[in-house]
């Protein structure tokens, strides 16, 4: 048994002064006794925290997910790893047919080689069943509505790994798509989309339960003829069902949106993702990158070349849950609590929480949420 002794060890609700004991990959006991180990950790003064999980990355370290290769996947993951994301969904942007099975095969065979340090869950694909009028970043020459023979053949060949599906809900009016993702086990996600409330529902009752990145790309109250309509956004806060992720970089949202978000729809209900392309983490120089379409890198997040929009962010998961503390005013508990139990609970997952019985995946940071230490499945990564 190995034990994890801190003054500041992260439960749902409370910090513990205690231990955090870990036998065969699990958490085996949480409590303020010491007991026989054969190992014990001491990180007195630094936080023990639930591993973090980014439910949307596009890859890290100059190592993208869509249309590189399975090293190149396995790197991205273990760049994420080094700042607290123990669990990962690489995400595939909208492409060529042909790109995305690529890039399902060699997500696929990242995850079976077992060089990917962290949980690797599955493929996060955002497209190509977008709106064009929303593309944001996603290239719209790649944007359709759903092809049946060609989603039929992703997911019979890569179901497996694929964990959830970003699309447009207002292309799929009588809910088809999202039923088959259900079925098959694939979480549907609406985002990229100028969907109006009819367009919600009928989603959610095709088993569609997530809002992907929230404030962008989602269309919100129109007006026609003096009546109005909700949009995605109004839809999100009315339907308490429904999960959201926010790109929490301290860049795409305000303090101000961010705590409003949240005040509406709770810390249970709100997921914390980077959103984050494949550049060093580090790089906040100016450059032009390529992506799903060119953006440049300044002020310390991606832009589209004509400054017009952000294209996504350079953040780890370290950051996001410093700027949830520091720039929007949560206490360490709930920040770490959108970025571990609550996508945990979203997917299903028997991790995010620091309590007897859940997977042991746990990471080390100091004051300044710098990680010194990673452990997955109770196993000292770094």
């Amino acid at each position: 048994m190995i034990g994890i002794r801190s003054d500041k060890i992260i439960l749902e609700n409370a910090l513990l002064d205690g231990y955090v004991y870990i036998k065969e990959g699990r958490i085996a006991f949480v409590m303020s006794a010491a007991l026989a180990c054969d190992t014990v950790y001491d990180y007195t003064g630094k936080y023990v925290s639930p591993g973090l999980i980014d439910l949307h990355t596009h890859g890290a370290g100059g190592h993208g997910f869509t249309d590189t290769s399975p090293k190149e996947v396995v790197k991205g993951c273990n760049v994420h790893l080094l700042h607290g994301t123990t669990t990962i969904l690489p995400t595939v942007m909208a492409a060529p047919f042909d790109v995305m099975q690529r890039s399902l095969r060699d997500i696929s065979a990242a995850k079976k080689s077992g060089l990917v340090k962290s949980n690797l869950i599955g493929a996060h694909l955002e497209g190509p069943y977008l709106s064009a009028a929303q593309a944001g970043a996603q290239c719209p020459t790649y944007i359709t509505p759903p092809i049946p023979k060609e989603y039929e053949t992703l997911i019979g060949e890569y179901g497996a790994d694929i964990a959830r599906w970003t699309y447009a809900p207002e292309n799929d009016p009588d809910g088809t798509f999202a039923a088959y993702l259900q079925e098959h086990g694939i979480l549907p996600s609406a985002g990229h989309t100028n969907a109006k409330y009819p367009d919600v529902a009928t989603a959610i009752e095709h088993g569609m339960r997530l809002i992907t990145h929230l404030y962008s790309c989602t269309s919100t109250v129109t007006r026609d003829h003096g009546f109005r309509s909700l949009g995605v956004i109004e839809s999100a806060f009315l339907r308490d069902e429904l999960y959201v992720e926010i790109i929490a970089d301290g860049k795409h949202l305000p303090p101000e949106l961010v705590r409003m978000i949240v005040k509406i729809k709770g810390v249970d209900k709100v997921a914390l993702v980077t959103d984050s392309l494949d550049i060093a983490a580090t790089d906040l120089r100016e450059g032009q990158f390529k992506g799903g379409s060119a953006f440049i890198v300044e002020d310390g997040v991606c832009k589209l070349p004509d400054r017009t929009a952000f294209a996504g962010s350079i953040a780890t998961a370290d950051r996001l849950v410093r700027v949830m503390r520091d720039e929007c005013g949560f206490d360490i508990i709930d920040a770490v609590r959108m970025m571990s139990a609550t996508p945990a609970a979203l997917l299903g997952l028997h991790k995010g929480s620091i309590k007897v019985g859940m997977d042991a995946d746990l990471i080390i940071f100091d004051e300044s949420i710098n990680v010194s230490d990673v452990f997955v499945g109770g196993i000292k990564m770094i």
